[in-house]
């Protein structure tokens, strides 16, 4: 087995339980099962943007990043690889997932492998995923897989087409966020503190610093 990977997961539901964190766990566990499958062992963290949303909006307004949040950050901008999933809100990704977005450095993500899923009450709102998510990674210029999964509450139903089509779908995107994490060095023995690692997918000193320079 090769050195193994770290896999950080986010996931912005906003109730408890949600089709979101439901989504977001199918895909980490289709990942880490592909990852396997490629010789490669792989650790889950996943985190709830829920519980860390007053963190978020104060960090927004003073520029500080309070511990959890700061340990948050640093696990996501120096996993292997990310996962996130979003509900979609008035046609986009929601106003916290956006919030966590803004308080990472804007090269943090930078080269890092993204599957990206989303979910919503219809299929109508799955475009999202290409017209208003998929830009936002493509401007951090993070390495989004091609496959985004996208999941209505039809899909979590017993109708057993709907539930096949999501399943193929979660191992079509798992199985190019394996590869792509496959093809990369691994990040998991990287220094947070060495600040070359930075562009290598670890840890900014500003973030490291809790935010002082603020956005």
């Amino acid at each position: 087995m090769s050195a193994a990977r770290r896999v950080a997961v986010v996931a912005a539901g906003l109730s408890t339980p949600s089709s979101t964190r439901m989504l977001a766990d199918r895909l980490s566990a289709a990942v880490v099962k592909h990852l396997d499958e490629r010789g490669i062992t792989a650790t889950v963290d996943t985190f709830e943007l829920r519980d860390a949303a007053h963190d978020i909006t104060n960090n927004m307004l003073t520029g500080f990043a309070g511990a959890e949040l700061e340990s948050m950050i640093n696990t996501v901008v120096s996993a292997d690889a990310l996962i996130v999933v979003t509900p979609i809100f008035s046609t986009s990704y929601s106003g916290l997932f956006k919030s966590f977005i803004d308080v990472l450095d804007k090269d943090a993500l930078i080269g890092k492998p993204v599957l990206i899923g989303a979910t919503a009450g219809t299929p109508r709102h799955s475009l999202a995923i290409d017209y208003a998510i998929r830009p936002l990674f493509a401007y951090l210029h993070a390495d989004a897989v091609s496959t985004g999964v996208f999941a209505a509450s039809d899909d979590w139903g017993s109708a057993g087409d709907q539930v096949a089509t999501l399943g193929e779908r979660i191992e079509k995107g798992a199985a190019e966020l394996a590869d792509a994490v496959a093809r990369r060095e691994p990040a998991s023995n990287s220094d947070p503190f060495d600040p070359e690692n930075y562009l290598r997918g670890g840890s900014s000193f500003d973030h490291l610093l809790g935010g002082f320079a603020g956005n």
